[in-house]
């Protein structure tokens, strides 16, 4: 999983702002607490893609979803629907578990990533803008009890 999210994050330019290590993968993805799952997808036994997602849960709506984090496809696998049966995967993953929604976000500069989630019915959402706190901001906001 480590090894796809940095070829995502090089593929987007970005690999320098990736600090999860495969021992993050393994402590927070594993066990009874997992705070997400993953599909992986092969072809002929190759590594082709990587969907990464957890259960969330709409107030408005009353009901469950899914929030996809991450979906890497392997350039070599690309235009061959690879990462839309992930996609499928993670949709029918939900609603077996009473899920009627997917949401995503997608990088403002990955034109390509935006095209293929509006082919495969996922849409932009005009009402909602994502907003997060991260480093400093999100201890301020916490509360900074390492002490």
């Amino acid at each position: 999983m480590q090894a796809a999210i940095l070829r995502l994050g090089r593929h987007l330019g970005q690999a320098e702002k990736i600090a999860s290590t495969a021992d993050d993968f393994r402590r927070y993805g594993f066990g009874p607490d997992a705070a997400f799952s993953g599909f992986i997808a092969e072809i002929d036994g190759a590594f082709a893609g990587l969907c990464l997602y957890f259960p969330i849960f709409s107030t408005w709506l009353g009901r469950p979803g899914v929030f996809v984090q991450d979906l890497y496809v392997d350039e070599t696998f690309r235009g061959q629907r690879v990462g839309e049966t992930l996609l499928r995967a993670v949709a029918a993953w939900s609603r077996q578990r009473g899920g009627v929604y997917l949401r995503l976000a997608v990088d403002t500069a990955n034109v390509p990533a935006q095209a293929f989630y509006e082919r495969v019915g996922i849409g932009w959402l005009e009402e909602d803008r994502d907003h997060g706190a991260y480093g400093a901001a999100f201890l301020a906001l916490a509360g900074n009890d390492d002490t």
